[in-house]
């Protein structure tokens, strides 16, 4: 198994985020770390990050998690894709993914229509680039060249790399037969190694329908992690998070966390704290996250209660864990963090 970070945020952006986050990165990749994820939303971009890490690391692969594929045509994702691989000398995975429809139609202007076949048609011109040929396609969503128009089928420049790889962050049923199905890796969120067939299920039969298995795929998910014999105050804190995850993150139509996390257990907690917080009721929302939620998708605890969750996810085959140490100043952060790095390999070697 190996050891990822994630920096950046939804809300990433504010005065001073970006020095913290680089010195961060840089000292987690002296502690052994292996890979550093960047996000976007409404905040920093996926990609501006990455590449200047590119030039502070010497060994952590970067990745997208994720890049959206309505904020950018499938050409110019490839394109951007092929800089960071040769900028970086190979250490570049494309994590992709549909983001939701308060981001697409609200921040985009997109429509949110078929994500999924979206994602395909994106995966399919961005691949026929990688492999260094013209882009020539004909979907729903996208057709190159735009017909009646002045415009040729036309091949990058940039040397092919047809073995960049892809990676989607995925959380709906379909969503991760597609995954399954196309891609090199999953970005995995509201999982816990209790429930992971609610996920599982869905990459292996995706992965099957398309003549692979599972482990064609490698499987990234990530938790909170911190060393303590009091875990109750964390556990408290945590909840306003899980609460918004439930509530916010998505519309009280479309919601993918809610979702994945009624198929995961939490059925009745994921209905009524997205109705408390769609009312407006947000601290009422955070009360009602059961305790046992947060221990789930959590780290804390003293270290062999920790030992035992990352044996857990070992066995739920997953290959990449990301480690968010729990709030604390960067020295508690960094030193959570060599300590399960340290567990990690101890733990899955």
């Amino acid at each position: 198994m190996k050891t990822a970070i994630g920096i950046g945020g939804a809300a990433s952006g504010k005065k001073n985020d970006f020095d913290k986050m680089v010195s961060f990165a840089v000292e987690a990749e002296k502690l052994g770390i292996d890979q550093a994820w960047s996000a976007e939303a409404w905040g920093y971009d996926a990609i501006s990050t990455l590449a200047y890490l590119g030039a502070r690391t010497q060994t952590m692969t970067l990745g997208t998690g994720i890049m959206q594929i309505s904020a950018r045509t499938p050409s110019m994702t490839a394109m951007t894709a092929l800089s960071m691989s040769a900028i970086t000398g190979n250490r570049f995975i494309l994590g992709l993914g549909a983001s939701g429809p308060q981001v697409v139609e609200g921040l985009q202007g997109q429509s949110f229509r078929k994500p999924l076949l979206r994602m395909r048609e994106t995966i399919e011109i961005v691949r026929q680039a990688f492999r260094g040929e013209k882009l020539n396609y004909q979907g729903e969503h996208h057709v190159l060249p735009r017909p009646g128009g002045e415009g040729k089928a036309l091949r990058l420049s940039q040397p092919p790399n047809p073995d960049l790889p892809i990676w989607l962050a995925t959380l709906s049923p379909k969503g991760l037969e597609l995954t399954g199905e196309l891609a090199d890796g999953w970005l995995g969120t509201s999982f816990t190694p209790e429930a992971a067939e609610a996920h599982l299920e869905y990459l292996r039969r995706g992965a099957e329908n398309a003549g692979r298995t599972l482990d064609d795929l490698t499987l990234c998910v990530g938790t909170q992690v911190a060393f303590t014999d009091d875990p109750q105050p964390l556990i408290d804190q945590a909840k306003p998070n899980m609460a918004f995850q439930l509530g916010a993150m998505g519309s009280a139509k479309t919601n993918f966390y809610n979702d994945a996390y009624k198929r995961g257990g939490f059925e009745d907690a994921a209905i009524e704290v997205q109705k408390l917080w769609v009312e407006g009721r947000r601290d009422e929302a955070a009360n009602r996250v059961p305790d046992e939620m947060i221990a789930r998708t959590s780290m804390f605890g003293d270290e062999t209660y920790i030992r035992e969750r990352v044996r857990r996810y070992r066995h739920a085959g997953i290959g990449v864990f990301r480690i968010t140490p729990a709030a604390g100043d960067t020295h508690q952060r960094l030193d959570t963090l060599g300590r399960m790095v340290e567990i990690v390999k101890q733990e899955t070697t």
